[in-house]
């Protein structure tokens, strides 16, 4: 199956990004671990086997050399999300996205996605928190059921996997990961991938115990 892979960020800007990181560490520290955690899943994307590669972005970020970029448009991540498959749709071309909170990603973890899509319509990578890290798509056209589904919820994986089998769709699940959306977060998907600059940056930031 032909495949291409999104990754869906937010320019890193101090105050922008990973807000939710501040305390225990500075708008700039969050804004540099967001960098890390782009860094790394624009590189696990590179390596991974695909037709095409787009950033879809908010902001003046630029894309990795040899991919594409789209500016994100809409209101809601649901309306930016919708917006990311339509704006990028190739035909014959299944879509993967993914976004900038899992730096602990590997390419084992989009391999096994994609050929998830053999089998079903629609892929869900679920995250801990009750959201979900990735979706891939037979038919980006579905996408357009996000921009009904609450996003940012414990009920978000739920409520998305629901709204693709209201459609019609068979959906299959993919691995759990966790989203860096706390200290807690950034902590475990570092240890999760000591050798990645998301780990390095952390190292850097993290008081001395």
């Amino acid at each position: 199956m032909r495949v291409q892979v999104l990754l869906l960020a937010k320019t890193p800007v101090p105050g922008r990004v990973k807000t939710r990181l501040c305390p225990p560490w500075t708008p700039e520290q969050a804004a540099a671990l967001a960098a890390a955690a782009i860094a790394d899943t624009a590189e696990v994307l590179t390596a991974t086997p695909a037709v095409a590669r787009t950033l879809v972005v908010d902001g003046p970020l630029p894309a990795p050399r040899g991919w594409s970029r789209v500016p994100q448009r809409g209101a809601g991540l649901g309306e930016r999300l919708a917006a990311a498959y339509a704006d990028t749709a190739r035909p014959g071309v299944a879509t993967v996205l993914v976004g900038m909170d899992t730096p602990q990603l590997r390419v084992g973890h989009l391999v096994a996605a994609t050929a998830g899509l053999a089998a079903a319509d629609a892929v869900l990578g679920p995250a801990e928190d009750g959201g979900w890290w990735l979706l891939g798509l037979r038919d980006p056209a579905a996408a357009s059921v996000l921009r009904d589904v609450p996003m940012s919820t414990a009920d978000t994986g739920a409520l998305t996997e629901a709204a693709l089998r209201d459609r019609g769709l068979t959906v299959a699940a993919t691995a759990t990961l966790r989203d860096v959306d706390t200290a807690p977060d950034a902590r475990a998907a570092a240890a999760a991938c000591p050798a990645s600059r998301f780990a390095r940056v952390l190292s850097t930031v993290e008081p001395a115990r």
